[in-house]
């Protein structure tokens, strides 16, 4: 009877244990529907901002900080985004593998690395390890905000500017007891990509410098519009910018830079979400498993109990008619 009562309250923490799991991985589900959304919204933003710096580009002569890589970097930043929660299976480990492995690629260019986390998990994991943190920013991974990111992108793009030769101020995040801090000559971001509901892949991107694209715009008409207009493959678009496009153009790169680390954590918000209810599923059908296993302990183990009475009372009704007999 204890081993059977054992096996009953270990199914009772098994099936309460699998409810947990399943409101998580319901969760998880409505969520990624959610980061999804917000992908897809900002979808259109990010093509027209786009399309109008490649234009800016092919009519400016700017030469911005943001644009221009430096010969002799000294110091590497390098962003993690991790997630605030757990139970996302190997969500996070991915991401600090790959960080590891481009921080060790960065040391060994000669570069000095600064580092730089978002999320609660990435905190913990590097403070155990008794690892530098610079800047952290936690609270937004599942549902990051272009006002919640505010800090953290911003430090990035002005800490560029400044270089390591100069200093940006501290921003809310950062750990320091000055007001400023020394800047960096490249900006690295290690995140993981949403590709499906079963596949996200941990990238490393270099976020600044960046590399301007410059198009030249076709006008695309019919094969008789073609026909009556002389070289009309040659034509490309004309635009007229207001101010003119270097003004524009060193106005917009930071925001352009702002739109793209805005696009990583997005994905990363629907990429960890994903993990999660991926995790989450796995651990309901294991609790499934193991609940029908114990089960059938449980089963056989009170068959075997059942039997055994059965066997005594046979035992006893036998032994009492004997002495019945012999009386």
């Amino acid at each position: 009877m204890a081993n059977l009562r054992e096996l009953r309250d270990r199914i009772r923490s098994v099936n309460s244990t699998k409810k947990i799991t399943k409101a998580q991985e319901l969760i998880a589900t409505s969520r990624i529907t959610k980061a999804q959304a917000k992908v897809d919204a900002a979808a259109p933003y990010a093509h027209e901002m786009s399309n109008m710096m490649d234009r800016l580009a092919s009519a400016s002569s700017l030469e911005h900080p943001i644009l221009r890589h430096r010969e002799n970097g000294k110091v590497a930043a390098v962003l993690v985004v991790s997630s605030d929660r757990g139970m996302c299976g190997g969500y996070n480990n991915n991401v600090f593998k790959k960080a590891a492995e481009l921080e060790g690629l960065l040391r060994g260019q000669g570069f000095d690395v600064v580092r730089y986390v978002t999320g609660s998990k990435g905190v913990g994991y590097y403070n155990f390890r008794e690892k530098e943190v610079v800047g952290a920013w936690t609270g937004f991974s599942q549902d990051p905000s272009w006002e919640g990111t505010h800090d953290v992108r911003h430090h990035l793009v002005d800490g560029f500017i400044a270089g390591s030769e100069g200093t940006t101020p501290a921003r809310q995040g950062v750990n320091t007891e000055d007001h400023t801090v020394r800047g960096f000559d490249q900006v690295h971001v290690v995140y993981t990509e949403f590709e499906s509901m079963l596949v996200q892949t941990p990238r490393a991107h270099q976020l600044l410098p960046i590399e301007p694209v410059i198009k030249e715009e076709e006008l695309h008409l019919g094969d008789s519009a073609l026909e009556d207009i002389p070289d009309a493959q040659g034509l490309s678009a004309d635009y007229e910018f207001e101010p003119d496009a270097d003004t524009l153009l060193s106005a917009l790169l930071p925001q352009y830079v702002s739109r793209i680390l805005f696009s990583m954590f997005l994905e990363a918000s629907a990429s960890e979400s994903a993990a999660r209810r991926t995790a989450m599923k796995a651990a309901t059908d294991n609790a499934n498993d193991l609940v029908t296993d114990l089960s059938r302990v449980a089963n056989q183990a009170r068959q075997a109990q059942i039997t055994q009475e059965i066997t005594e009372i046979v035992g006893g009704a036998g032994a009492l008619a004997e002495s019945a007999e012999s009386d």
